[in-house]
């Protein structure tokens, strides 16, 4: 009897079948502990070994004096067999993780970590230099650091990390002395004791960051039950396309992002599935190379990968009779990608919405019940309303915010009491701020974003983030930032501003935020204006300047 016919299915579904995450990993390694877990970097990594490896992390962190239950540690880790061992690993003993975007540059981590309060972190090599300017501004004391290869067999570990080091000279030199590496944690020693969890002594089990129109970066704590209800709702929509203990799932989007931490790190670790990691997605060549090897079952993508796939010259290379779960989301799904990618796999996307407060699922399209344009239904135990900006109920077809309750929204914003009472009703509604209008059948079209927020391959830019490195610059009197449309991103960055120094030149300003700023939050163009449209009160008017920027570009089209 197989590992799936052996699963007790009466409570497959039930969200209170586990208390906390640690319980359902028990679980998992238990029932599934022979098959794949995950893959990277063409090695694999069984549910037993992922067990094993994870306690000798979590009986590291637990033998740290200056860690104690409930305190946060931040990941801030590539999609690499690190992240599984070590957020699982971080779980079992306690503390409450804190993904980190390892994109970010120093500025930007500095305050995810001061706001957090972490104690503790794990970083990838090639980062440790931007962590070593801020660390001393920060509470953390446990640092520990691994190479790209540090999972792998040795001779393969050799020779990816000296590639990564001194050929492609990736790993800038940096000065850390008190921090532990990895591999002297991790060794895979079968000697140690099985580790049993550590209560926590607090409901949240991660803080995740995002941000609202104000730009202000928020953490939203996601609890243990936020999550396993989220994982138990994903998956009752799924279970017809995705058979447990067998399939196998390709992971190309971040795990530290919501979207890809609770499928690949919650849902498929509970179905006992084989998740396999994409480090680097903007290798399309080298994404491709794993698609053709793996002869995957499922994808999970957004709609600028699809996009990029589509066009790949040996696209039509890869063999993808297997293939029959393709989720989208993060940003919107055009008709026409979703189109060309069915012509070429004679697979659907089911495209869905979600918010990192909602952990992050709140609906999805279902198979044989896609509707193009739409983000489907709200998921199981899910409850919406549209509203209009008096908090008035609106009839089925019009168009207001949508608000959410269910048991996935999260508890609130970490240390941010005036933020969580902004967007959370005394009775459970999450207010989203996204625009939206549900049809006679339930299927949910999202007709704006947030007001002003740019959205970049499914990434939030906050305007006043880039507003605030532009105006820091010597030359700069005030700037604007607005999103337009892009065929490649979704949406890029364009910077309006007004200069002090008619000298300065768009490429000097470019480089200038590049320095402060990650990649996709870089405006792609900048106009330099004699002054900006302000309302009578002197707010810069944002949606002006797009508003004009898109007539352009609909005259010119």
């Amino acid at each position: 009897m197989s590992a799936a016919q052996e699963i007790e299915m009466k409570d497959d579904l039930d969200p209170k079948r586990f208390s906390l995450l640690t319980q359902m990993y028990a679980y998992a390694f238990e029932t599934y502990a022979k098959l794949p877990a995950f893959t990277a970097l063409g090695h694999t990594l069984s549910y037993e070994q992922l067990e094993r490896y994870s306690d000798e992390f979590c009986a590291y962190l637990r033998a740290q004096n200056n860690l104690r239950p409930g305190d946060r540690i931040a990941i801030q880790l590539p999609n690499i067999l690190q992240f599984p061992i070590a957020s699982i690993g971080a779980v079992k003993a306690g503390l409450v993780l804190v993904n980190t975007n390892p994109l970010y540059t120093a500025r930007e981590m500095k305050h995810q970590f001061i706001d957090s309060g972490a104690k503790a972190i794990v970083i990838l090599a090639n980062f440790a230099d931007k962590l070593e300017s801020i660390l001393a501004d920060t509470s953390i004391e446990t640092v520990i650091t691994t190479e790209i290869g540090d999972a792998l067999p040795t001779l393969k570990r050799l020779g990816i990390n000296f590639g990564a080091r001194y050929l492609k000279r990736m790993v800038p030199a940096y000065n850390l002395p008190k921090a532990v590496p990895w591999r002297s944690i991790v060794t895979g020693s079968t000697t140690l004791a099985k580790q049993e969890a550590v209560d926590s002594g607090t409901d949240v089990a991660i803080i995740l960051y995002t941000g609202g129109t104000t730009g202000v970066s928020k953490g939203a704590m996601l609890t243990h039950q936020n999550l396993l209800a989220n994982m138990m709702q994903l998956r009752a929509v799924s279970k017809g396309v995705i058979r447990d203990a067998q399939d196998s799932i390709v992971g190309p989007l971040p795990l530290y992002h919501t979207y890809a931490y609770m499928m690949h790190c919650l849902t498929m670790v509970y179905a006992g599935n084989h998740s396999v990691l994409i480090p680097n997605p903007r290798d399309i060549d080298g994404f491709v190379k794993v698609l053709k090897e793996s002869k995957p079952n499922g994808l999970l993508g957004i709609n600028t990968l699809y996009l990029a796939l589509c066009r790949h010259p040996k696209v039509k290379q890869i063999d993808f009779s297997n293939l029959r779960f393709c989720a989208a989301g993060g940003m919107a799904l055009t008709p026409s990608v979703a189109k060309e990618w069915v012509g070429i796999t004679d697979c659907e996307v089911f495209e869905g919405y979600g918010l990192t407060e909602c952990s992050p699922v709140v609906s999805v399209n279902r198979p044989g019940q896609v509707k193009l344009g739409t983000v489907g239904f709200a998921v199981p135990e899910t409850d919406l309303q549209v509203v209009d900006d008096e908090g008035k109920v609106l009839a089925l077809g019009e168009k207001g915010e949508l608000w959410v309750r269910g048991p996935q929204v999260m508890k609130g914003y970490w240390q941010n009491e005036e933020a969580t009472a902004e967007s959370l009703t005394q009775d459970g509604w999450f207010k989203t701020g996204d625009f939206a209008q549900i049809d006679e059948q339930g299927y949910i079209r999202i007709v704006d974003r947030k007001k002003e927020m740019i959205n970049v391959s499914g990434f939030n830019v906050f305007p006043s983030e880039v507003e605030e490195v532009a105006n820091s610059h010597p030359d700069i009197y005030e700037s604007a930032a607005i999103g337009l449309p892009c065929e490649k991103t979704g949406e890029k960055v364009k910077l309006f501003v007004v200069s002090r120094d008619a000298s300065l030149t768009e490429e000097a300003l470019i480089h200038y935020c590049r320095q402060n700023l990650t990649a996709y939050k870089v405006p792609k163009e900048i106009a330099f204006v004699k002054e900006l449209p302000k309302s009578n009160i002197g707010k810069i008017l944002r949606r002006e300047l797009r508003e004009q920027e898109l007539a352009k570009l609909e005259k010119s089209s």
